[in-house]
């Protein structure tokens, strides 16, 4: 049961970190949503040094479960997951981390670029360019949201230089849903962005790097590539895009 005190404390928790609507209790379970994102959650507390957040989507598993510990419990209804923290300091990275990738996750990049771009007239090439750059600075931005701010490879940490890298490229992408899907793109620091738009490397579905047989072993060296390098924490929907990149752009 949670007390009055470590009420106050998961509702502080919560807040800070974009869930500032609390929905009540659902049985002994404290439920919050956000006005930002899509995103529900339920706390509740197994003792007073130990939480349980549930989440509402499933498709953020992979990139939260090292976060917390995944528990089988009984969930409230209309849930998918449920991972356990051992106090208050390992629920704030939890919790913003969810709100990071509902931020990104399924649909809200291709809803904003619909916001945004709603009034927008598409006649000229000007204004075609105009719309395309819209959802360009959303990818990126989510994208940023997604990889926590850092190179997928190199965990290179400096926004100003970092690449919105899309795997399959915009121009043939086959909707805007494509375009906007941040599984279709990785944040890459400039020397691998560049490679990999080029078609000079590319990534195998274990995210291990792969190197065009037209990038010499002298200019794999020069470029500072490793044999090691590896997407971090690579998802199952990254993969088919991925594929794409490998028979498509990767020169052979």
């Amino acid at each position: 049961m949670i007390s009055g005190v470590y009420q106050t404390i998961l509702e502080k928790a919560a807040l800070d970190n974009g869930f500032d609507l609390l929905n009540g209790k659902v049985g002994e379970w404290l439920t919050f949503t956000s006005s930002h994102v899509p995103l529900k959650i339920w706390i509740g507390a197994e003792n007073e040094n130990s939480f349980i957040v549930v989440f509402s989507d499933e498709k953020l598993i992979d990139s939260l479960k090292e976060l917390g510990t995944l528990i089988d419990t009984d969930l409230p209804k209309d849930t998918a997951f449920a991972l356990s923290v051992s106090n208050t300091k390992s629920l704030y990275p939890l919790l913003r981390r969810a709100f990071q990738l509902s931020r990104s996750l399924p649909n809200e990049p291709l809803r904003e670029f619909k916001k945004e771009t709603q009034n927008l007239p598409t006649t000229t090439e000007v204004e075609r360019l105009v719309v395309q750059r819209v959802g360009q600075d959303i990818f990126r931005s989510r994208l940023m949201d997604y990889w926590d701010g850092k190179c997928a490879v190199t965990g290179l940490a400096i926004p100003e230089l970092l690449k919105a890298s899309h795997i399959k490229p915009w121009r043939d992408c086959e909707s805007d849903a494509e375009r906007l899907d941040v599984f279709n793109g990785l944040l890459l620091s400039p020397n691998l962005d560049a490679a990999f738009d080029r078609g000079f490397i590319s990534f195998d579905d274990d995210g291990k790097i792969q190197f065009s047989p037209l990038l010499s072993n002298e200019n794999i060296k020069l470029a500072s590539f490793k044999s090691e390098f590896k997407i971090d924490k690579i998802s199952s929907e990254n993969k088919k895009y991925l594929e794409w990149h490998r028979l498509k752009i990767i020169k052979k």
